[in-house]
């Protein structure tokens, strides 16, 4: 019986470990849900996994930034810039992102759902794979243009537009 514990003990050991060698090595998350952070400067951050539900973030600066799953449903983003940041994996399910620069973003299976982008620009943005509603993919494809630097994808390609 022992000998069958150890090795239980040890499989689940090294499972877990395997396991960490998989997920992001980060800073711990941090959470800014239901906040007021209206003209903050985010750029060129470490903020995998942070949250931003329900956040003002208008004329916030995340140019650069490393935002791979952080959540920022229903939250104001009107004005920010996201130049070059990487939302991969991010909820930004319900998010208002009226004038906000999205150009060469990295926005792969990205929640974007209900999200409205009036006057956004978005060249060179890879939306490859997120969820968006059919609507939303018509006006985006309307606009779309540029390769992303880092993907190598176009905005178009990503969108599945033509």
């Amino acid at each position: 019986m022992k000998t069958f514990l150890a090795f239980a003990i040890a499989s689940i050991l090294s499972c877990t470990l395997n396991l960490a060698l998989y997920l992001p090595v980060s800073a711990t998350p941090l959470s800014f849900s239901h906040a007021a952070l209206k003209g903050r400067d985010f750029s060129g951050q470490e903020l995998r996994g942070s949250g931003f539900a329900n956040a003002n973030m208008e004329d916030v600066n995340f140019a650069g930034a490393d935002l791979r799953g952080a959540v920022f449903s229903a939250s104001v983003l009107r004005g920010a810039n996201l130049q070059g940041a990487n939302l991969t994996t991010g909820m930004l399910d319900q998010t208002d992102f009226a004038n906000a620069d999205l150009s060469d973003a990295i926005l792969v299976d990205t929640l974007l759902l209900r999200s409205t982008f009036d006057f956004a620009k978005i060249d060179g943005a890879d939306f490859t794979d997120a969820l968006l509603d059919g609507a939303q993919v018509k006006w985006l494809c309307s606009k779309a243009k540029g390769v992303n630097s880092v993907t190598g994808v176009s905005t178009r390609e990503s969108l599945g537009c033509d």
